[in-house]
């Protein structure tokens, strides 16, 4: 009951309480005994899901329960990539909330994909980018295998994304990948320099306009520029 409580309280409105039991309550509260114990029983089943597919693993890295992540990391068969219902994995959730440490110990492991994304489409480095976790961005951009130019659903990249919200310090660590597309639009036609122009976010203006592959005149879907956004709110810094 206690657990079905929990579970009921944590989320904006309450599912079906069923499947969410003592491990995934110890692994919420990052309770070490009880997981390590929970863990040791009979036919204790460590991937399994609850109402909304999170596994215990899931509930610990989303609450940067370290001590619980390194116990369930350590359990036989787990799947530190499985998803929930979102599609969300425990990298993304570690991701998005800032736990640098769980996001290193994730990153250990050969079975997890830092590229796997949402259901929206949103991987990991989306998210540290759009939450502005410099840690985390730099744990993963320094693998080859982590895609920076990957999009949402609404062709957003974590470029896109950070330029749009004006983080500075964000964007000079992307830019710092070599395989960086400072140009990639969304899907209504806007680059990453688009939205800083409109909203006035010089520096970060100019770090793209530093740039010598940043076109500075790409228009969007409706053929406006970058210099008609800033001209149109009368951001005359650039």
């Amino acid at each position: 009951m206690s657990a079905t409580l929990l579970v009921q309280k944590i989320h904006y409105y309450p599912p079906p309480p069923y499947h969410f039991n003592g491990l995934h309550c110890a692994s919420y509260f990052g309770i070490d005994e009880v997981v390590g114990a929970l863990i040791e029983t009979k036919d204790c089943d460590i991937n399994q899901g609850d109402c909304m597919g999170f596994i215990p693993l899931m509930w610990a890295a989303r609450q940067g329960n370290q001590g619980a992540v390194v116990l369930l990391l350590a359990g036989d068969n787990i799947d530190p990539d499985k998803p929930g219902n979102d599609g969300k994995t425990q990298l993304w959730w570690a991701s998005w909330n800032g736990h640098e440490g769980v996001v290193r110990l994730l990153l250990t492991r050969d079975d997890t994909n830092p590229n796997k994304p949402n259901n929206g489409r949103e991987t990991p480095l989306y998210q540290a980018s759009s939450s502005g976790h410099k840690g985390i961005m730099r744990l993963l951009l320094t693998r080859d295998d982590v895609n920076p130019n990957k999009p949402n659903d609404d062709g957003e990249t974590p470029l896109y994304q950070v330029a749009w919200k004006g983080h500075e310090g964000v964007a000079k660590l992307l830019l710092s990948r070599i395989d960086i597309n400072p140009n990639k639009p969304d899907r209504h036609g806007k680059t990453p320099l688009w939205w800083p122009a409109w909203n006035g976010c010089e520096g970060v203006v100019r770090l793209l306009l530093s740039r010598a592959d940043v076109n500075p005149d790409e228009p969007d879907a409706n053929g406006l520029t970058p210099l008609w956004a800033a001209s149109c709110n009368g951001h005359e810094g650039w």
